[in-house]
């Protein structure tokens, strides 16, 4: 009843204007036109409605978690990524106790991984149910994608084998340093692989981290025949921990890139990681020890802590880079560089020297150079000249 007077009102006023009451004349009918019009002004309106409520409920919130999830994550970083080189120094070091197997806690690291990712999975799919038919969906439906994880998935496991290596031949702080290496791999195979074009002060910081890390090798070249004494090889370590930037850079560029080509989320995909690590952590193991050795040799609540800790960098990382930014990364980095430098210093008795210091300089400005991202100039205008 509401329409017809309306349509009658918008007659009345259309019979004053003769040139508009001639044009729809000859056109159609206005009632599928309101229609039309009712409809769409409706949904609009709804729309609207729901996207208020939305920014009412969740912006606050969403605010509020994203810096307190930021900053955590941060100085969870650092602090995981000190005690990660510290704690595998000081496992692969210790006296009077039976030496565990690195091989198997890198497997035991994957099994744990697996089990993060699975049950962060189910609750990003809402549902214990629905995360099953997720996984199944993605990881045995379609296995050719997730075959492609398979690269990935073995590289990574030979890079943690290298890094245990390293630790038992190198110091912390040497350890530490070194590694940061893969920032140089890492932009080597972007540039080869993803075809990314680096900035000038990119490179420049790549330079400045290949001389800071050649006169941290250098500071302890003096030191090599006491570490080969102890049944240590600095040539060994850092060639271990050369190998492993070097496998971290493919490997990571490969993975982003297939991150890249799909909207699969990137828990699921470490999923398929883990699920493809573990056949190649348990050869890799069979290789190294044998059919017969116990799994868990020497492992007590030291061992199993380094396990968790390995398990949980990765997934650290994830969720630095997805709420903090390269700079603030590159931070954590540096900090934990220095927090093994000082703390290897009263556990390890390591001489900190001049040329180490320098050393060490160069690597953490490379880091925060690397990262470094100029303000965009303001664009003027007339209410800003």
């Amino acid at each position: 009843m509401q329409r017809v007077t309306d349509f009658s009102m918008k007659a009345s006023d259309l019979d004053s204007n003769p040139t508009l009451n001639s044009d729809l004349i000859v056109s159609e009918p206005l009632e599928p036109v309101l229609d039309h019009i009712e409809a769409a002004v409706q949904l609009n309106t709804e729309e609207m409605d729901e996207d208020t409520k939305k920014s009412q409920s969740y912006a606050p919130n969403r605010r509020f978690n994203y810096g307190y999830i930021k900053y955590v994550s941060l100085v969870v970083l650092t602090l995981q990524n000190a005690a990660l080189g510290l704690s595998m120094r000081y496992g692969r070091t210790r006296k009077d106790v039976e030496m565990f197997s690195p091989a198997a806690a890198v497997l035991m690291a994957e099994v744990f991984k697996l089990v993060i990712c699975v049950c962060l999975v189910i609750q990003e799919s809402g549902g214990f149910n629905r995360g099953l038919k997720s996984m199944y969906t993605i990881v045995i439906l379609n296995i050719r994608d997730t075959l492609r994880v398979g690269v990935p998935s073995f590289l990574y496991i030979i890079q943690n084998n290298l890094l245990y290596v390293s630790a038992s031949n190198l110091d912390a702080a040497t350890y530490q340093v070194t590694y940061q290496l893969k920032l140089l791999t890492t932009a080597f195979f972007a540039v080869l692989v993803l075809k990314k074009i680096l900035k000038k002060w990119q490179w420049c910081a790549l330079a400045l981290l290949a001389a800071g890390v050649a006169l941290v090798q250098l500071a302890n070249s003096t030191e090599a025949s006491n570490a080969s004494q102890a049944g240590q090889s600095k040539l060994l370590g850092f060639s271990a921990a050369l190998g492993a930037c070097f496998i971290s850079g493919f490997a990571g560029i490969y993975f982003e890139k297939v991150l890249k080509e799909s909207d699969i989320s990137v828990w699921m995909r470490n999923v398929q990681l883990s699920l493809l690590s573990l056949p190649f952590g348990a050869i890799t193991y069979l290789v190294n020890e044998g059919v017969h050795s116990n799994l868990l040799k020497g492992f007590d609540g030291f061992v199993w802590y380094l396990v968790l800790l390995q398990a949980g960098g990765g997934l650290i990382v994830a969720v630095v880079v997805k709420y903090a930014d390269n700079i603030l990364k590159g931070f954590a980095t540096s900090v934990a560089i220095v927090i093994s430098c000082i703390v290897s210093m009263y556990l390890f008795d390591f001489k900190l020297t001049i040329q180490f210091t320098i050393g060490t300089a160069f690597v953490i400005g490379s880091i925060f150079l690397y990262g470094y991202v100029p303000k965009k100039p303001e664009t003027r205008n007339q209410l800003n000249v």
